[in-house]
């Protein structure tokens, strides 16, 4: 089959596996020697019990000797499966031919057809099923016209030896398929991840920046301002890129030393920064808890973190003058995160008209920028997050004015407690 595969692939596919110890450029392994022995001390016993029951004549010093050496191919049957068979057949023919017996197909036989239909075609193996059922019928019959058991029992042998190859051949080819499929379909998914994170971290920070540097322009005459503008910027800046190491470091773990201990996610307990935050770029922000407090587990708690960074980012990008509300809400078996705008309230305090891009409905729309930037994958990502762990997002204008993203997470009682857990321990540290 062109070279012998690595041990663990080999095994995967359901091969017979390869010692280590024999992965030193040997032609054959121990696995092969073993079953080259294994047959060869079938078929012996097999020759004496059918010679026997063929006639007076039994067993000739000849035919041992053939059919002991009709096992030694056995050894190249990985690298050359169809010669292999070729000398099995040529030698165990042979010891047919030396002495009358009843009619039998051989286990080297069955080994080396085997491996044929294991490593080549179904043409291939069809075919090279036909010659091993002729000349074993021949060989059996001595050259004479065979008994009905003998004419039928070597093609049936054959069959069945050959259909059993190409049945097993054609499911490690499913089980490849499917791994490759599994395979492509995790880097998928870790794309995908790696995206979300990107664009929460880009589209949070880089927003935030942006604004302060308009509102450091817009208050040049104010130095106070303008510093505060600047020392928010910085701060975002510097976020940016810690986030942004944090995720390099992922896609390069393993390859370099870790010579600092990673810094922490961000979890609930940064949502008092994210508010901050967005007070100082403009946007008054209010943050409300009910419900008793309790540790969250890592992953639930970056995606409450990113959901309410993307709520508030799109806030500040569409709602114009408005005001945002976040509320987190614990019950007993699930976390609820809201993150509400008012941004569609005119002055009478009903629906008026919306500010950028989410228009009269609130529905995000097309950017029209000249650069052509896409929208919709903060949401995208949202619900993303969301569905991994099997809760609900709802996001879309409310009845009154504004928007609202509401996004319900269920929480298991085991994973609660190992958050806890893992909490009490970090503590301590």
């Amino acid at each position: 089959m062109g070279g012998r595969q690595h041990p663990v692939a080999e095994a995967a596919l359901g091969a017979d596996p390869v010692d280590p110890a024999d992965a030193d450029g040997a032609p054959w392994t121990r696995a092969d020697a073993l079953l080259a022995v294994g047959a060869c001390t079938i078929d012996l016993l097999g020759y004496l019990v059918f010679t026997g029951e063929a006639g007076d004549h039994g067993a000739s010093l000849t035919g041992f000797l053939l059919v002991t050496l009709s096992a030694l191919p056995l050894l190249a049957r990985r690298s050359r499966p169809v010669a292999t068979l070729a000398g099995v057949l040529a030698l165990q023919s042979a010891a047919d031919l030396s002495a009358p017996a009843s009619p039998h197909f051989g286990a080297a036989l069955v080994v080396a057809l085997y491996s044929v239909a294991r490593a080549r075609t179904t043409l291939e193996t069809a075919a090279a099923s036909v010659v091993t059922s002729v000349l074993t019928v021949l060989s059996q019959s001595h050259l004479r016209v065979p008994a009905w058991q003998a004419a039928v029992s070597a093609p049936v042998s054959a069959l069945l030896v050959a259909g059993a190859g190409l049945a097993v051949a054609r499911w490690q080819r499913e089980v490849a398929a499917n791994r490759k499929l599994l395979a492509d379909r995790a880097v998928a998914d870790e794309r995908r991840r790696i995206a979300r994170e990107l664009h929460d971290i880009v589209a949070h920070h880089i927003t935030t920046m942006q604004l302060m540097a308009g509102g450091a322009r817009a208050n040049l005459a104010r130095p106070e301002v303008v510093r505060d503008a600047l020392v928010t910027l910085e701060s975002s800046g510097r976020l940016a890129l810690r986030e942004m190491r944090q995720l390099l470091d992922v896609l390069r773990a393993g390859d370099e030393p870790d010579t600092a201990p990673p810094s922490p996610q961000p979890g609930v307990e940064d949502l008092g920064r994210l508010v901050d935050e967005s007070r100082v770029a403009g946007l008054p922000t209010d943050l409300s808890v009910h419900g008793t407090r309790r540790p969250l587990p890592p992953t639930v708690g970056l995606t409450v973190f990113r959901i309410v960074q993307e709520g508030l980012t799109n806030a500040r990008k569409y709602a114009g003058p408005a005001r945002a509300r976040v509320r987190l809400t614990y019950g007993p078996d699930r976390v609820t995160v809201e993150v509400l705008d008012d941004g569609g309230l005119g002055p009478d305090g009903g629906p008026g008209e919306e500010h950028g891009p989410r228009g009269r409905t609130g529905v995000p729309t097309p950017d029209p920028s000249p650069s052509g930037g896409r929208v919709g994958y903060g949401l995208i990502g949202m619900r993303e997050r969301v569905a991994l762990h099997g809760g609900a997002l709802r996001a879309g204008p409310r009845p009154a004015g504004g928007f609202a993203v509401v996004a319900d997470l269920p929480l298991a009682p085991d994973e609660t407690a190992d958050a806890a857990v893992q909490h009490g321990t970090a503590a301590a540290r």
